[in-house]
């Protein structure tokens, strides 16, 4: 309001009347001098007065002189009005004063109308005529037409400077909302110079400036401009082009669509960053194959595994009926059929409901953990080096990730020997990849390894190999939306696991948590149930391997269910790890044995339990 004020208090000050309509005919701006120079009622200087109202009071006023139909004279001005032209007009008003006046059309519909008494200067000229007897009539006769050409010149220039204002506001709307989206918005003419670029090539394709505009396509794009050459041929022949190609330089993928320009020769340039896009469908492919897999394998998984009870069963009884020289072959069939047991239990692990569950993960205390885990498992010859190039805390399935990172650790054990070095490295591959790089000295991968090393049940080892690991890593990085790449260097094989790079916040809690259960789909549960709840979590399924787990690792609290693999039930752990705190869960009934135990030793969960009563069950108070 106070800038309204302003406003108004400037217009009342200059010397012309002034009045604004809108589209709708109503007042919407007027100074003091118009209402005084039409003698106007307030009702007819308010805002929204309506313009027909004001016309009418005129002709009632004697403004435009002997009206005989004062009805269609109204009309007729409305009409005008509605469809108002710039225009500039000097005419002589009822009481004898003459006025210039001045309309202008507006951009948002209506029109703004300037009147000036030009009385005086009308005076002025009509001395100039009856008093200059040197001046010929021609010469007076032309100097009035120069003086009101240079009024409607005037006038003709303020307009020209308005619409100019307002091109120019049009252009900075558009260009700022060219800024402001999240893509790079262009256009080269036939030579592949840009002749506009809304300054956003840097955060679509990082590395590359924002300053374009004036540049050949070649040294704004660099090295990929060889990917989009093409089509840019295309486009310039006058055929749309779509398609998508990765920046080798930030590993982004790019989707850009080139258009001809219909106009002239020239194409616009559309390119955004589609990299989440193509991981997230990366990501729900793998998640669709795995289904069909899974719904494919599991009718033939079913009825083999009963051939195989059927084979392992006759095989048993025949071993007892044939003469000892048989015996052999009798044990090797049922060797052979345990192992296709085996291998269906494996089929049944790759094609089973996973999904990549993402929590924030420390990369030094991941390979911290993955050290402490590995170490005990390779010859006392065999370095394992760990390392994180790349600092802080990412959304990642530490789980899953530890599983794989397990797998290609003791894939290249088994390829090293007794002696060499392993390396296991985290490096950000720019803002878009997260790597984890396996590199061994062993003897490398073969050519036939390179090339199908991801495919299952491809193994090297024969028959102890299962063929399933690789494919397990393929498996749960296309989960995540990424990628898995064999390769040999100078020093043997080399493994990439790349995965999308999400930085995530640091994590609220420290605690480590040792779960100990075995039950292998109870404990992905209880899993997502700790990290939920902030908790980093190591897995054991005895008590045997939590009591080996809780001496390399800072554990700060055990959580474990009573009845587990071996013979040591989970009553034991509190004896076996005097310095830590244990926590015992259960299903078994009240009057169970193993649960009066229990409970003797402290308070015990009952299963099911939810999210809320576990964390009240781990807090120091429930103690």
């Amino acid at each position: 309001m106070h800038k309204q004020g302003f406003t108004q208090a400037g217009l009342n000050l200059i010397q012309q009347a002034l009045s604004i309509y809108d589209s709708d005919l109503r007042l919407a701006v007027s100074n003091r001098r118009f209402a005084e120079m039409f003698d106007l009622p307030q009702a007819l200087y308010t805002e929204g007065a309506r313009f027909d109202d004001t016309i009418r009071h005129l002709v009632d006023c004697g403004e435009y002189g002997q009206v005989d139909d004062v009805d269609a004279f109204v009309a007729a001005r409305v009409e005008q009005a509605r469809a108002f032209e710039a225009h500039y007009m000097e005419r002589t008003r009822a009481n004898g004063r003459t006025i210039s006046v001045e309309g202008a059309p507006l951009p948002q519909g209506g029109w703004v109308t300037v009147y000036t008494d030009i009385t005086s200067v009308k005076r002025h000229e009509a001395l100039l005529r009856t008093r200059s007897e040197l001046l010929s009539e021609e010469v007076l006769r032309r100097s009035e037409e120069l003086s009101a050409t240079n009024r409607q010149l005037a006038a003709t220039n303020a307009a020209l400077e308005e619409a100019q204002r307002e091109l120019r506001e049009i252009e900075a709307r558009t260009r700022l909302t060219t800024e402001m989206m999240p893509a790079h918005i262009a256009r080269v003419d036939a030579r592949g110079v840009y002749t506009f670029s809304n300054r956003r090539l840097s955060s679509v394709m990082p590395g590359r400036p924002s300053e374009i505009a004036g540049l050949h396509i070649s040294e704004a794009l660099g090295p990929a401009h060889a990917k989009v050459a093409p089509h840019l041929d295309r486009a310039l022949n006058g055929e749309q082009s779509i398609f998508e190609f990765t920046d080798d330089g930030s590993q982004r993928r790019i989707r850009a669509v080139f258009t001809p320009d219909p106009v002239e020769p020239g194409v616009y340039i559309l390119s955004h960053d589609v990299t989440e896009e193509t991981q997230a469908r990366a990501a729900l492919q793998q998640t669709r194959r795995r289904e069909m897999a899974a719904q494919l394998i599991s009718g033939l998984a079913h009825d083999f595994s009963n051939l195989l009870t059927i084979i392992l069963g006759m095989q048993s009884k025949l071993r007892r009926m044939v003469p000892p020289d048989a015996a052999p072959l009798v044990t090797g069939t049922l060797q052979a059929a345990r192992r296709g047991g085996d291998l269906l239990n494996r089929i049944a692990d790759i094609t089973s409901h996973r999904a990549w569950r993402p929590g924030p993960v420390s990369l030094g205390g991941f390979l911290s953990d993955l050290a402490t885990l590995a170490r005990p498992s390779l010859p006392g010859s065999l370095r394992l080096e760990v390392r994180a190039e790349a600092e802080g805390c990412y959304q990642l399935d530490a789980g899953m990730l530890q599983d794989a990172a397990l797998n290609l650790v003791l894939n290249a054990a088994d390829a090293c020997g007794a002696q060499g070095r392993i390396d296991v490295v985290f490096r950000a591959v720019g803002d878009t990849w997260l790597e984890l790089v396996v590199t061994d000295t062993g003897p490398g991968f073969s050519p036939q390894a390179l090339a199908h090393g991801l495919d299952p049940f491809f193994t090297t080892k024969g028959s102890d190999g299962s063929g399933l690991g690789l494919a397990m890593v393929y498996d749960m990085a296309k989960l995540a939306g990424g990628d898995v790449r064999l390769a040999n260097d100078a020093r043997g094989a080399r493994v990439t696991l790349r995965l999308p790079l999400r930085k995530a916040a640091a994590q609220a809690r420290s605690d480590l948590v040792l779960l100990v259960e075995d039950s292998t789909d109870l404990r992905a549960q209880l899993r997502d149930m700790l990290t939920g709840l902030g908790y980093a979590v190591a897995e054991a399924c005895s008590v045997d391997e939590a009591c080996a787990l809780a001496g390399g690792l800072p554990v700060d609290l055990v959580l474990s269910d009573i009845t587990l693999e071996g013979e040591a039930p989970g009553t034991d752990l509190p004896a076996r790890l005097p310095h830590l705190p244990v926590r015992l869960m259960t299903a078994l009934p009240g009057s169970d044995p193993l649960y009066r135990r229990a409970q003797a030793q402290g308070p015990v969960l009952r299963k099911p339990f939810s999210p809320e009563a576990l964390a009240a069950f781990l807090t120091p108070e429930s103690a």
